[in-house]
């Protein structure tokens, strides 16, 4: 089959690469033309514009979109508007917002314009592993480009979800998951690194262990499994995580439909947190136990050391039910 890919990032490079490997032929845009360059010495063919590429296609044409989420896809969907017609077929690959989708596939709709929202997991493995492909929008477009997705995926890796918006919607809430999973794998890890033992085992043999068998098995597992061994104590990577959206958006799904999610939004507040340094609400809170009970406050610069005592007020609670931990 042939296909337009618009986007050459991480994501988009590399999916141009698999398919060319299982013989489509790809059609490569790029805003900055030497990733397009690259890609066309292994087969691709170069287009020097949108309209170029497009014009590169036979009808039924399919364009597939690799651009971050927000108003690119939304400039990017206005300007193929002028080059396409009916029948042809807009993939959208991103990250994007499930309710855009709705709106992309009613503006293309109108002009007869088949149009498919694909969620795509993989990241920077999908070339060799493949990517799972969660697909809604126009089932007649799910069915042309059916060879495509399943060249991309591996096996059982690919779904039609449902009428537009289903697929970045699958995605959306994965991703929703996949944050609590990191988080809890984050949180566990650093138990131990804070315990008694925490000196004499190595987090990469933990993971290793993990994997073998255990219900807590994961690819995410195989991954820290190698950052442990690469950097045990992870002393040159900052704290810093962003979020990329789906996150608040599983959340807001969640608040809208009343379905509680407690972990998944404490693992996108986490997020936040990870990005302020002396967070105002700290100062506050260390503020207030001064003032209620004349608990010590540390003034910036010291280094405070670990509060055994509130880790004995945990174990004497534990033991004696009856016992109040005490501010």
């Amino acid at each position: 089959m042939k296909i337009l890919m618009v986007g050459l990032g991480r994501m988009g490079m590399n999916m141009t690469r698999r398919l060319l490997r299982a013989g489509h032929e790809v059609v490569a845009y790029n805003r900055t033309p030497a990733k397009v360059d690259e890609v066309s010495r292994e087969g691709a063919r170069p287009a020097t514009s949108l309209e170029n590429g497009v014009r590169q296609l036979e009808p039924p044409r399919v364009v597939w979109l690799m651009l971050p989420a927000g108003s690119v896809i939304d400039e990017h969907v206005e300007r193929l508007l002028t080059f396409l017609s009916t029948g042809d077929i807009v993939v959208d690959g991103g990250n994007s917002y499930f309710r855009d989708d709705l709106r992309r596939a009613s503006i293309l709709g109108e002009r007869g314009i088949r149009y498919l929202d694909a969620g795509v997991s993989g990241g920077i493995w999908g070339l060799g592993a493949g990517y799972c492909t969660m697909v809604g929008g126009d089932r007649s477009a799910f069915d042309h480009i059916e060879p495509v997705l399943k060249d991309l995926a591996p096996k059982d890796g690919y779904l039609y979800c449902g009428p537009a918006g289903a697929g970045h919607f699958v995605k959306m809430v994965h991703n929703g998951i996949e944050y609590g999973m990191m988080a809890a794998y984050s949180e566990g890890f650093e138990i131990i690194k804070a315990s008694p033992y925490g000196e004499s085992l190595h987090l990469g043999r933990v993971s290793h262990l993990w994997n073998q068998g255990s219900v807590i098995r994961s690819w995410l597992l195989e991954l820290a499994e190698e950052v442990f061994h690469e950097a045990p104590d992870l002393g040159e990577i900052s704290g810093w995580v962003e979020d990329s959206g789906e996150g608040r958006w599983t959340l807001q799904q969640a608040v809208d439909t009343g379905v509680s999610a407690p972990v998944i939004a404490a693992s996108l507040f986490q997020r936040f947190r990870s990005r302020q340094q002396d967070p105002f609400a700290d100062r506050v809170l260390a503020a207030l136990r001064n003032k209620f009970g004349g608990h010590a406050v540390h003034k910036k610069g010291e280094r405070a050391g670990r509060d055994t005592a509130g880790a004995g007020s945990v174990r004497a609670a534990s033991a004696d039910p009856r016992a109040k931990p005490r501010e």
